[in-house]
């Protein structure tokens, strides 16, 4: 969306966290917090592996002693083999410290780290704008969130307890080899070197195939929890196998990305065990050779061998790790893709709080499109003086709903200003903006938590009597009180447990606890009958007092009592005035309130030919 003329538009919403937009700063800022517990680990880690490769050594003590027979004197081999058995103890007993102290710090860190990801990803995200939310599926978003604290969090411990522990052990092995022989050494040496290169390179272009499979993943997930969500739809029009068919599509797609993804991890291990193969039938043969001709003893043909097999083994889980490295590197990467981008409509830096006192709403030469080529308003002009109620009216498509939007600063205008009490809204603080707005929309969601929580929202101070009083007000208490739990019922996901009027009513009973000096109803009866929508009528009319309001309608006789109507065609008003003057003009107004059926407004223009 491009910036309003002379305003510069901040890439990042003042209140979020400043999280980077590339992957592997995401992952240092995500850490950061975390270095002195990091510091530890390495330690901790390094100790661990120090004692596990030094246990051939140790075993070579014990060997050499073995060969050599009881010393002279009488001294008994038990004697002489102290010393490589308390090294051989000493070894074992330090790797379990060492590991146990390394797990605890994984458990006190780990959750933490996760914590961390998960609330600044949420609180970065809650700033993208309507458009943003409208183009993403809420549990793809979800599952991004969740997927990509985990993923950091095992990127974080591969490389603390899986790759430094196999750098520490690979660089151990080596120089016992080269001290037992240059050679042998500089065999397992350039092994080593070969493996790691190819592994790592392998591993790498594995990546590709690792972030398309995250993404499918994701998606698949949208697609369950949109057709969870909507499955009373798909019972209503009998489209259960439908669903799964069109499910199982997507299903499809991701058991190819798995295929391709997993396929490729299987060329990799081949070559783990042939390169595997080449080291053990070296060493054994080079080990050997040497051996023959009295190059080495023993107890270094024993070390040999059994550094040659910590190191195959160390070295395909390094192989494995690097795949399952890159697969999390890859879902970090989608979900900074996802969730980090510019926002779309930030607050001024220099943004304060709104204060309305009288609710004036003026948009001054105003120009707004979704995209370029679907402009809404062309240079649009209207005030609505402090305390009016007013109606808006007019085909679908004819500018209502964004006219509210921008209002609410869903939405950034391209031109123009809108201003209330003569301050532009641009200007100002968002969450100041909303505190003085309250909307009912036509279709409510509620939250999946009590009645009270849902109603006690719309002001979190409020006590549980001013609760009690705004759900009076909205037609709600008494049908609440009759509730197992009353005002501690659970409302289910978006309110399900709720009819569509009763979730209408939750939702006007909040806003009335709201009490903001500005009123927008989207047809904030539509769900409700005759007798309700009467009585919360009355009540809604009082609790108006002098709040300016804003109506959008389709039955026009709910709006037929306000103080003025505006008619909107195609992104322009084309009539404004009251009920009755615009009645006597005989103009579109009176067409519309002649030719609608049983009180409602046609969809779209020419409709009321036919009717």
């Amino acid at each position: 969306m491009p910036p309003t003329p002379g305003h510069a538009t901040p890439q990042r919403a003042p209140d979020a966290p400043p999280l980077p937009t590339t992957t592997l700063r995401f992952i240092f800022y995500s850490l950061s917090h975390f270095w002195g517990w990091m510091v530890l680990m390495l330690f901790l880690e390094t100790g661990q592996a120090v004692g596990n490769i030094l246990v051939p050594y140790a075993i070579k003590g014990i060997m050499d002693g073995v060969a050599h027979g009881a010393p002279a004197g009488g001294a008994s081999l038990w004697a002489s083999l102290q010393g490589p058995l308390l090294l051989l103890a000493g070894l074992n007993l330090a790797e379990v410290l060492f590991s146990r102290a390394s797990g605890a710090v994984l458990i006190i860190v780990g959750p933490r780290l996760r914590q961390r990801i998960s609330r600044n990803l949420y609180a970065y995200l809650q700033h993208h704008s309507a458009r943003y939310f409208g183009e993403h599926y809420a549990g793809a978003l979800a599952h991004r969130i969740s997927e990509t604290a985990v993923s950091l969090n095992h990127t974080a411990w591969a490389v603390l307890c899986e790759f430094w522990p196999i750098t520490v052990s690979f660089g151990v092995s080596i120089a016992l080899l080269l001290n037992v022989h240059p050679d042998l050494g500089g065999f397992v040496a350039g092994w080593v070197s070969v493996y790691v290169l190819v592994s790592y390179r392998l591993a790498l272009h594995c990546q590709s195939y690792a972030q398309d499979y995250a993404a499918t993943r994701s998606q698949v997930n949208g697609k369950i929890v949109d057709g969870v969500t909507h499955i009373l739809n798909a019972k209503l029009f009998a489209r259960l196998g439908f669903e799964r068919d069109y499910l199982n599509r997507f299903l499809e797609t991701e058991v190819k990305a798995a295929r391709r993804t997993f396929w490729y991890m299987d060329w990799v291990r081949w070559f783990q065990f042939a390169a595997a193969a080449v080291l053990k039938v070296g060493t054994v043969y080079y080990a050997l050779t040497l051996w023959q001709n009295q190059l080495i003893g023993v107890g270094d043909f024993t070390m040999s061998i059994g550094l040659a097999l910590l190191v195959i083994g160390d070295a395909r889980n390094l192989s494995r790790r690097f795949l399952d490295f890159f697969e999390y590197v890859g879902n970090v990467a989608n979900g900074v893709h996802t969730i980090v981008r510019p926002h779309e409509i930030v607050d001024a830096p220099d943004a304060g709080p709104l204060h309305v006192t009288q609710g004036r709403i003026e948009f001054r030469h105003l120009c707004f499109g979704y995209t370029p080529e679907r402009r809404v308003f062309d240079d649009l002009n209207v005030v609505i003086e402090p305390g009016q109620r007013v109606g808006l009216v007019g085909f679908s498509g004819s500018g209502k709903s964004t006219f509210v939007g921008l209002i609410l600063r869903h939405y950034a205008p391209q031109g123009g200003q809108i201003l209330i009490d003569g301050t532009d809204i641009a200007g100002v603080n968002q969450d100041s903006l909303r505190r003085q707005v309250s909307l009912i929309p036509q279709d409510p969601s509620l939250f999946h938590r009590s009645l009270m929580d849902n109603i006690r929202y719309g002001r979190l101070e409020a006590g549980d009597e001013e609760v009690y009083a705004a759900a009076a007000l909205a037609n709600a208490d008494e049908f609440i009180r009759r509730m197992p739990q009353g005002y501690e019922s659970l409302v289910g996901e978006r309110g399900v447990k709720l009819s569509g009027g009763q979730r209408q009513r939750i939702a006007i009973a909040r806003v009335m606890l709201k009490d903001a000096p500005i009123l927008i109803l989207d047809e904030a009866t539509a769900s409700l009958d005759s007798v309700t929508e009467q009585t919360i009528q009355e009540n809604l009319d009082r609790a108006m007092g002098r709040k300016t309001v804003i109506a959008i309608a389709h039955r026009l006789s709910t709006i037929a009592h306000l103080d003025r109507i505006l008619v909107f065609d195609q992104g322009r008003i084309v009539e404004d005035g009251s009920h009755a003057e615009l009645l006597q003009r005989r103009g579109v107004y009176h067409r519309l309130w002649s030719m609608q059926a049983g009180g409602f407004l046609p969809e779209k223009r020419g409709e009321e030919t036919a009717c």
